[in-house]
């Protein structure tokens, strides 16, 4: 694997999201691999399909997705189910 891979995971949110600030910590708290955030505000296409679901975490490898909320047990089985 080379250095520019991109993660598997990316966490889509927004800015001064309170429930995005909660889903970072926990992501923080399991110690969740590497991840891009994106942001969706100003973008058409990603407000029109995440919206008012932010946080939302995707795994880009395995095509799904986990919504908010989310506790540590719930990510780290989410993060362990098999494709």
């Amino acid at each position: 694997m080379s250095d520019d891979t991109q993660p598997a995971l990316t966490l889509y949110q927004r800015d001064d999201c309170h429930l995005c600030d909660l889903a970072l910590a926990v992501l923080a708290q399991v110690r969740a691999p590497e991840f891009d955030s994106v942001f969706i505000d100003g973008d058409d296409a990603l407000e029109a399909r995440y919206g008012e679901r932010v946080p939302v975490l995707r795994d880009q490898s395995r095509g799904v997705e986990l919504e908010w909320p989310f506790d540590a047990q719930r990510l780290r089985g989410w993060l362990l189910a098999p494709s």
